[in-house]
């Protein structure tokens, strides 16, 4: 039986290598592969002290799927009175788990809880093999803004 819960800081080991599993499984990386430190240390800061909520989907003691809202704040707008907006991120669903309904859980989980703080946008940033989920849930494309990309 699957539970749902949300993460704690106690779950820092959990968030962390559910975090990393994802990362291998979207980019196509091998299980080995290590990823560069300042990305595991600046995750493990924001999984301690950022605005989020990430449920896991635990099952037999094992983290099974995860998923995360990221909180941020904007000037407000006439479309967005609060200036209270969202982020999903990290929605990840074990391979042998998935067709079964957890992703979607968890985000209808992350909506109650964005609609409970006020929140008028919830932004995500799908994979080809996520974008169905998320269409049957009522996201759609956005040709509203643009970005600046200042990475490295």
């Amino acid at each position: 039986m699957v539970e749902y819960r949300v993460a704690t800081g106690e779950d820092m080991d959990l968030l962390m290598s559910s975090r990393l599993e994802m990362l291998r499984m979207v980019n196509g990386l091998p299980d080995d592969r290590a990823f560069d430190a300042e990305l595991v240390r600046e995750s493990r800061v924001y999984f301690a002290q950022g605005d989020h909520v990430t449920y896991l989907a635990m099952e037999e003691g094992q983290v099974i799927g995860c998923a995360t809202l990221c909180y941020m704040s904007v000037m407000p707008t006439f479309s967005h009175p609060t200036g209270k907006r969202a982020h999903l991120m990290n929605v990840y669903t074990r391979e042998s788990h998935r067709r079964q309904g957890i992703a979607t859980r968890m985000v209808e989980m992350l909506i109650r809880e964005a609609k409970g703080r006020g929140v008028t946008e919830i932004s995500l940033d799908a994979t080809e093999q996520g974008r169905l989920l998320y269409e049957k849930m009522g996201f759609a494309a956005s040709e509203e803004c643009m970005v600046l990309n200042l990475g490295n």
